[in-house]
């Protein structure tokens, strides 16, 4: 992964980050998950936390390593975690992330991750699992500017990742016309308190 364009610009797209066979075998896996599985996905943290289908529709399910296909994913990120604190010294402490199902017309309205000084979330990842997937198809995650101009308009391609910085850049999920997987999580600094990692402010 190219990370001084992630010091320069704030985020990085790194197309096939997976190789097709992974990312295959993750998109087939999130195909068969039952209902059950899934969660409406909320937003706010804590005593905040709500869902509003107004702002966000899509489905989550977090993952964990009782799994190993979920496992193979997660040990993945973290040589990611390693790479990024050897190079840019960012003191990463860990990672978290979910699937998310984008049912087709879901969409994520305009949001940050972090808001600085009140989360560890750091760096957002985003890995796309949708095989052939088009512009026709939607479902486009857009990075915004500090003036709330386009920087991106990011096609979600099988195996490709995005990464930026959680608390600097305004984003977007656009409506797809099919369902549309995705793994989104987080690098973490440690800011655990009584135990509890990442805790609410």
């Amino acid at each position: 992964m190219d990370c001084d364009q992630l010091v320069r610009n704030g985020y990085v797209i790194v197309p096939d980050f997976l190789s097709a066979a992974h990312t295959r075998l993750l998109y087939q896996y999130a195909q068969q998950l039952p209902d059950y599985e899934w969660q409406q996905a909320g937003i706010g943290r804590a005593d905040d936390y709500s869902t509003n289908t107004r702002i966000r529709q899509d489905k989550i399910r977090w993952l964990s390593r009782a799994n190993t296909l979920e496992t193979n994913y997660l040990n993945g990120l973290e040589t990611l975690r390693l790479q990024l604190n050897r190079e840019l010294f960012m003191g990463l402490f860990d990672y978290e992330c979910h699937l998310a199902h984008y049912p087709p017309g879901a969409f994520y309205r305009k949001h940050l991750d972090a808001f600085k000084g009140r989360s560890n979330r750091i760096l957002t990842t985003v890995l796309y699992l949708n095989p052939d997937w088009s512009s026709t198809d939607g479902g486009q995650l857009v990075i915004y500017g500090q003036r709330q101009e386009i920087l991106e308009t990011v096609l979600p391609e099988a195996g490709k990742l995005v990464l930026f910085l959680s608390d600097k850049f305004v984003h977007e999920v656009l409506a797809g016309q099919r369902d549309r997987y995705s793994i989104t999580g987080w690098f973490r600094l440690n800011a655990s308190i009584g135990g509890v990692i990442d805790p609410s402010r």
